[in-house]
């Protein structure tokens, strides 16, 4: 993943009742369909794809998507984006991932605080700091000195005991003192829901989220059902792969979920419990907007009741503010954090749209061309999504830095432009 670029999603309480995924009170979104056109054919970062929603009081105020899900070459057709094409989502699929751990969590077979250790059954210490235990609330707020540096991924027969050495670790940070954006500590995560559960983490993340909700997602695209397979987006970049060498007027390259000629490759021999970054719960679960509004109107309390409400309060209490020396904010990307979740504050710097009044908790994704963004306001039950399946050139280069807040410009028009037309009294769309 390049460097943080995130957003995950707070709540309020969960408990009432209702169409978990209601359809939107009007579609007449004809000046925010075209706004939304124009901003994805913008020459200065033209989108490959782009999905969003957004959500007004508790209820779906709107919905639109634009471009191609997948772009022909070799004779094979394009095709478009619908409201069912699911995204590898990125890091949003880290709140995801907190939910299902919650759900364990719930159950009795995990302490926030106890040493992962005895989960993992191997002795997980920072080496420069070997007298402080790290615990899973140390991993879901990004502060338990683990670092990405050495890799964060590895494949299904490699076990996590055997590759954490000391290179991983800050040498100048022990446990709980010090913030820095870490995949590799989703990975330790999901090993331990391996190691308490005995299931496979896909396929647990299955059983604990995806069923109950009647989601149409995964963490494997080998295991997605074949109506959600042929409707994945292939992931693209105007660039080649694993360089930072664009060309903007050059084709579309895919980078992730290209599976027109070849079926996603099956993981058949794992040992459930040693390493589970090869389904990658840091960024790897694909989901439709359509779904991810579900999650969200979920959260807010319509549909089933996945978490008691007391530990939704302290998913989405506030664990970690920045105090300008106690982490890393990426230029200026993370102020505030809960557990497995980021935090956006309607302040200067961190403000979701455009002159404010929307304060929200989230999270934001980037990987493979993919930028995604999942926020919402507890309070006022309104929320948006953004999908985008690839850029033409830099997002985060200086022709495309955001002008209120450290993400993308386009991220900002787009964000603006659903608040202000779907979420804002007498602008639904």
């Amino acid at each position: 993943m390049n460097k943080c670029r995130r957003l995950l999603l707070g709540v309020a309480l969960l408990g009432a009742t209702g169409p978990l995924l209601a359809a939107p009170s009007r579609r007449r979104g004809t000046a925010l369909d075209a706004e939304l056109a124009a901003i994805a054919a913008d020459p200065a970062c033209e989108l490959a794809s782009l999905s969003v929603l957004a959500i007004r009081a508790g209820q779906i105020s709107y919905m639109y998507q634009c471009g191609r899900r997948f772009i022909g070459h070799d004779g094979l057709p394009d095709k478009p984006v619908g409201p069912d094409t699911l995204f590898r989502i990125a890091s949003i699929s880290k709140m995801m991932t907190t939910l299902g751990l919650l759900r364990l969590y719930e159950d009795g077979h995990v302490n926030l605080d106890a040493d992962v250790s005895g989960y993992l059954g191997f002795t997980l210490r920072n080496p420069h700091y070997p007298d402080q235990a790290i615990t899973l609330r140390h991993l879901l707020t990004h502060t338990s000195s683990l670092r990405d540096d050495a890799g964060y991924s590895w494949g299904a027969d490699v076990a996590l005991k055997d590759v954490i050495d000391e290179k991983m670790f800050a040498a100048n940070a022990g446990p709980g003192a010090y913030f820095t954006y870490c995949n590799l500590g989703w990975g330790v995560i999901g090993t331990v829901m391996e190691r308490v559960s005995g299931e496979r983490f896909d396929r647990l993340m299955r059983r604990l989220l995806i069923e109950p909700l009647g989601l149409r997602a995964g963490y494997l695209p080998a295991e997605l059902p074949p109506a959600a397979l042929s409707n994945l987006a292939t992931l693209y970049r105007k660039r080649t792969v694993d360089t930072e060498v664009w060309d903007p007027n050059g084709p579309w390259i895919a980078q992730a979920d290209d599976y027109s000629v070849k079926p996603p490759p099956a993981i058949d021999r794992y040992v459930i419990g040693t390493n589970a970054t090869p389904f990658s719960p840091t960024g790897g679960l694909r989901i439709s907007a359509r779904d991810m509004g579900v999650v969200m109107r979920m959260l807010m309390g319509h549909g089933p009741r996945l978490l008691k409400p007391a530990t939704l309060d302290l998913m989405f209490s506030r664990q970690w503010t920045y105090d300008g020396r106690n982490g890393d904010t990426s230029d200026g990307l993370f102020r505030c954090w809960g557990l497995g979740n980021e935090q956006f504050p309607d302040a200067p710097g961190t403000r979701v749209a455009d002159g404010g009044g929307f304060p929200a908790v989230g999270h934001l994704g980037d990987a493979y061309g993919l930028m995604s963004v999942f926020v919402f306001d507890p309070a006022r039950q309104n929320g948006m999504v953004v999908l985008v399946g690839g850029t033409s050139t830099d997002p985060f280069g200086p022709a495309n830095k955001g002008k209120y807040s450290p993400l993308a410009r386009f991220q900002e028009r787009i964000l603006t432009a659903l608040y202000r037309g779907a979420i804002l009294p007498n602008n639904s769309a």
